[in-house]
Formats: structure tokens, C-alpha cells, sequence
């Protein structure tokens, strides 16, 4: 863990931190193979500053579930494109803390590079864990692909004012791609082979599902 700032700041304060951030993260190969990757997601109540987190972890490459962790807060920063980090990201850590199993990838429901200020969710936990991270999202948000191949394993390009932010990745055949960008301490190659490996026959990958899953069920009052 590296705490890196307060949390309590102004939506002017929260860019201003991302642009002093942003350099410090690390797109460097993914030093080993994990034992353990980790999906983690957040589930809200609409209109409500009640937040569900949970994280999920997994065995690798086998997919088993290992632990699962989750709980009840308050997200402590207003709904602000491009900052969800600074809401989404306490609950996380805080679910952290309780982890027996620590993995060695945590992948994020959320952006990483592909962000205006190139510091999405997965860039921030990665930096504040020191792990390697990124982040898989069904939703694109910033950045342009050309055509991807209908095949599963396809992808394209993830372009953002010139620079690559990330890739569109085909991860079942025929269906819309999930989108994929670095948070820290791996390649975009190495992100793009997990997203694959991560294969529970579904369009996203297998630690975000879990994680999705996982938090629904504890908002539900199932877990």
C-alpha cells in the first residue's frame, strides 16, 4: 500500500492531482505470470451515495475462486466524469485491507490510459497498491479504433490525440468488444493476452464478471 493523497478534495483539486500522477505510472512487462488476478466493481443504488464494493480473487490461469471480499460505505466524491476514481476508489481499498489472498493482478471495471488525463481507476489503485493493474470496460471513452476482426482474440488500436491509450479486443466471436488499458506495472500486450486468458465464455472477462456479480449479490442483501 501507498497512500498517495487525502481524499477529501474539489473536483479542481482531483485534476490537478491526476496531471501530477499521471507520470508516475509504469507501462513496463508484467514481471511474472500470476498465481492470483483479481476482478474488482461497484454497485450503486441510482441517485445514492450508498456503494457496494467487492473483489473477487482468482486463481490463475484455472479461474477458480479463491476469496471474495465485499462491503457497505458511502462513496466519498460526487459523480464526476473522468474523476470516477476519486469515488470508486476508498471502497476498493478498503475491501483490500481485508484480503487474506492478495493477487498479483487486479483488473478494474474502468478505464486505465484510456483517459483524457491518461489516470483512470486502474492507473490510481495501481499506483496507491504498487500492483499491477488494468483496467476492461464494455463502454469506450475516450479514443477511436478502426474495424476489428469478428474472430475472438481480434483487436484494434485504441488511439487518443495520436497517442496508443489502449485496445479493442474481440473476446467473443461477433460480439462488441470490451476495451482494454494499461493501469500500471504491464504492457498493453500483457493486459490484452489476461483480458483473453481471463475466457469464462463470456464477453467480459472472467474477474470483472465475478466482481460484478459479487457486489449485485451483496446490494441485493444475498451475500
Amino acid at each position: 500500500m501507498n497512500p498517495l493523497h487525502d481524499w477529501n478534495l474539489s473536483a479542481s483539486e482531483a485534476v490537478a492531482l491526476q496531471k501530477r500522477l499521471a507520470p508516475q505510472v509504469q507501462v513496463t512487462p508484467l514481471q511474472k505470470t500470476p498465481q492470483l488476478i483479481a476482478g474488482a466493481d461497484l454497485s450503486f443504488d441510482k441517485g445514492s451515495d450508498v456503494v457496494w464494493a467487492g473483489i473477487v480473487v482468482l486463481s490463475f490461469p484455472d479461474l477458480q475462486i479463491v476469496e471474495e471480499r465485499g462491503l457497505q460505505t458511502v462513496a466519498p466524491f460526487p459523480y464526476v466524469p473522468g474523476l470516477l476514481s476519486f469515488r470508486e476508489a476508498p471502497a476498493v481499498l478498503q475491501v483490500w485491507e481485508q484480503l487474506e489472498n492478495k493477487p498479483d493482478v487486479l483488473v478494474l471495471d474502468g478505464q486505465g490510459l484510456a483517459h483524457p488525463r491518461r489516470f483512470g481507476l486502474a492507473c490510481h489503485l495501481g499506483l496507491w497498491l504498487d500492483l499491477p493493474t488494468y483496467g476492461s470496460t464494455k463502454t469506450l471513452f475516450v479514443g477511436n479504433f478502426d474495424d476489428v476482426g469478428e474472430e475472438r482474440g481480434a483487436t484494434a488500436e485504441l488511439v487518443h490525440r495520436g497517442e496508443i491509450v489502449g485496445a479493442a479486443v474481440r473476446t467473443k466471436r461477433k460480439v462488441t468488444p470490451v476495451y482494454v488499458s494499461v493501469g500500471n506495472k504491464m504492457t498493453l500486450d500483457d493486459a490484452v493476452k489476461l483480458t483473453l486468458a481471463c475466457d469464462g465464455g463470456y464477453r467480459v472477462p472472467e474477474p470483472t464478471r465475478r466482481a460484478h456479480l459479487f457486489v449485485n449479490r451483496l446490494r441485493r442483501g444475498e451475500e
